[in-house]
């Protein structure tokens, strides 16, 4: 079973990370399904979204949420607030 990971980052983290220049993806609010063909991290700059994997298991990501997606995940987007995230690939 492929796992999200959420968390609260640190200010220290994020300037280490460099989440700042990394690319913005923004989505208004809308349900799809997606497939993770590599590892993605993003930090969620507002909105909110519930992850449904193919499990069943739900995870409600918001604002300030350091989220790490994994490779192979099989996913339902449900977009309940528009998205603005950074994010990274691989």
């Amino acid at each position: 079973m492929k796992k999200i990971r959420i968390e609260k980052p640190s200010e220290e983290r994020l300037k280490k990370s460099g989440v700042f220049s990394w690319p913005i993806w923004e989505r208004q609010i809308s349900r799809f399904d997606w497939k993770y063909d590599t590892d993605e991290t993003c930090y969620f700059l507002e909105g909110e979204v519930e992850v449904i994997t193919e499990e069943g298991t739900s995870y409600r990501i918001k604002k300030g949420d350091w989220v790490e997606f994994p490779k192979g995940l099989k996913c339902v987007w449900d977009i309940k607030k528009p998205v603005r995230k950074h994010y990274k690939l691989g």
